[in-house]
Order: C-alpha cells, then sequence, then structure tokens
C-alpha cells in the first residue's frame, strides 16, 4: 500500500510502471515545499526494492530499512548534507557531491534490487552539477533510479528536465487534511481544522505541526505580534521593522514566511469583510477578525495586501530592507477601532 495522501494521479501512474516493469531510469517530482515530495520519493524506492509480493508493503526489512534512512542502496543528496562551517554559505549542490553520487551509481546494488538516488532541492544544482548529472542519467547503469524534487523546475536545465518523467504533486483540500489528521493522528477535530487551514494544503507541514507543537505555536506567535502592531504606537511599530529588516539580512527565506503570514491576516480580513468569512485560516481568532474587520474599509484592506506584495517585490529588487519595512509597517491601516 503506497503511504501517500492526496496524490492519487501521480502513485497510479507510478502503480502501473511497476506493473509492467516499465520504471523510468529518473523522475522529477515537482511541487511546493512539505507537499509530499520526499514521502512519495521514499516510497518509490521502498517500491523497487521490497520483497513482498505486492509492493511496497513498508513491512519487510527493506522498507524498514529505507523508512528509517539507513538503506545501502537509497541515498538522498542535498543541501542538508553537507555539514560544518561549509554549511553556513552553501547554497547550492556541488559538483563533489554528484561526483560521489556518479560513483555510486556506477556500482552494482549491494543489498536490494535498485540503487535510488534522491535529490533534495535539485533546483539547487550548480551548473557544474547539473551538467554532470545529465550525462549520467542520459546513460544510466542498469537498475539505477534518480528521483529529483523540486519546487521549482526552471531552476534545472531543461535537458535534465526533458530526461525525467515528471510528476507534479499539488496541495491538498483543506477538508482532506483535516479528515487525514482526525483520522491518522488522532487530533481533534478544533485543532485539525486550524491545522488544516494554516498549512495550506501541505500535508507534510500539517502532519509534522500535529507532532511538533512548536511549528504552530511559533507561526501563530509571528501571527499575532503583526496584529498587535495594528493598534500599537509609532515606537514599537519602527522597532519592529529594524527587526524584521536584521532578520532579512540574516535569513531572507525567514523574514518572507513573516510577511506571508502578515498577507494570510489580511485576506482573512477581507474574506470576513466579504462575508465569507467560513474559508479564513484563522479559525482561532475569529472574533478578532470580525471586530477589526468591522473597523476597516474594503478598499483599505486591499490597499495593504498590495503595500505587502509590493514590499515584496521590492526586497526581491534588492532594495533598502530597513526602508521598505518601515514604509510598510507604518502604512497598517489602524480603523476605527485602532
Amino acid at each position: 500500500m503506497w503511504p501517500v495522501i492526496g496524490q492519487e494521479r501521480a502513485v497510479s501512474l507510478l502503480e502501473q510502471s511497476l506493473e509492467r516493469a516499465a520504471v523510468a531510469h529518473a523522475y522529477l517530482l515537482v511541487g511546493p515545499q512539505h507537499v509530499g515530495k520526499m514521502t512519495l520519493a521514499l516510497t518509490i524506492a521502498q517500491a523497487l526494492n521490497c520483497q513482498a509480493e505486492t509492493p511496497p508493503c513498508g513491512q519487510c526489512p527493506a522498507c524498514k530499512r529505507i523508512s528509517q534512512g539507513n538503506h545501502a542502496d537509497v541515498q538522498v543528496i542535498g543541501l542538508e548534507n553537507i555539514t560544518g562551517e561549509e554549511k553556513r554559505s552553501k547554497t547550492e549542490i556541488s559538483i563533489d557531491q554528484v561526483r560521489d553520487l556518479q560513483h555510486l551509481a556506477s556500482l552494482a546494488p549491494f543489498e536490494g534490487a535498485y540503487r535510488v538516488f534522491i535529490i533534495d532541492r535539485a533546483e539547487r544544482l550548480s551548473l557544474e552539477a547539473a551538467n554532470a548529472l545529465l550525462k549520467t542519467i542520459e546513460e544510466p547503469e542498469a537498475r539505477v533510479v534518480f528521483i529529483l524534487l523540486a519546487v521549482c523546475e526552471d531552476g534545472l536545465p531543461t535537458t535534465v528536465v526533458s530526461r525525467c518523467q515528471r510528476l507534479e504533486l499539488r496541495p491538498m483540500a483543506t477538508g482532506e487534511i483535516e479528515r487525514a489528521l482526525r483520522e491518522q493522528r488522532q487530533i481533534d477535530p478544533d485543532r485539525a481544522k486550524l491545522l488544516g487551514r494554516v498549512s495550506h494544503g501541505l500535508l507534510g507541514w500539517a502532519f509534522s505541526a500535529a507532532s511538533n507543537e512548536k511549528l504552530l505555536a511559533e507561526r501563530l506567535e509571528k501571527r499575532d505580534r503583526m496584529i498587535n502592531l495594528i493598534s500599537g504606537g509609532l515606537a514599537p511599530r519602527l522597532a519592529y521593522a529594524v527587526e524584521l529588516a536584521d532578520i532579512f539580512t540574516r535569513d531572507r527565506q525567514k523574514a518572507r514566511e513573516i510577511l506571508e503570514i502578515w498577507r494570510e491576516w489580511w485576506h482573512d480580513l477581507m474574506l470576513v469583510k466579504l462575508a465569507i468569512g467560513e474559508a479564513v485560516t484563522s479559525v482561532d481568532r475569529a472574533t478578532e477578525l470580525e471586530t477589526m474587520a468591522a473597523g476597516l474599509t474594503l478598499k483599505q484592506i486591499r490597499k495593504f495586501i498590495g503595500d505587502i506584495k509590493m514590499a515584496e517585490e521590492e526586497l526581491e529588487q534588492n532594495a533598502s530592507p530597513r526602508l521598505v519595512l518601515e514604509v510598510l509597517i507604518l502604512n497598517i491601516p489602524e480603523g476605527k477601532n485602532g
């Protein structure tokens, strides 16, 4: 049984390939972070090396070793494999990592039927590494399968993409995630509803947050801090602009996530203002949304959503983070209840 939820089309295509013994030598799994790409990749590796009659069983020694990350023939490479001082400045998967992969790919499987190489964040392959990988997947060894995982395939050379069987993984419906959390993780309905909404269709994030309360707590803290700025004075707003600019300088992705959370709140306000509050993400703050929306005009809400988008674009164009974020935060509308 394939333990992959919400990706029926991709699973069906893979099952058919296995049944026909027509396994591709290279797959490209495309989709947002936490959508389930790594889970599917490991399941493919299990299916190829499973010792049961109907693979993947998930229970045989091979399947268990793969799920535990200690099967000799299944290798995962990516930025997370880099350690020490190099990791701090590393933004690409290097040619040396691919050369190590090529050496292993030239060897026969050690304990299973196939050698499987999973390349996480394949769009981060350096140009040299991508070209080296291309040569390997153009002339693959027998019983070797490459699985590339990418958030956006545009970062990969078209020649590499064209050599792979592409499978797109899409976010799931909120209701499906809520049901999976209740049935598989025994999460209470209210918490499952909140996690389902906040996850934006990303089952991997929802499951991680279900088992690690810190993930959701940190996200809600960032949201609530922004809400407090709305009724705060000038000094707290400017202080936070400086703090957020510093975060952006040190970790752009973390700052982007904060702005995404802001945009999510203001989108919720717009939904409430349009009388479709049943679709909001912040179901735990429904009362505050109603109160705040009542004190704002739809024009104010839409304008600030546009302000957030403009700030994101300016930051990507290397404008001064402090200046951009000061303007954004000072533009937060207070409304009649502010």
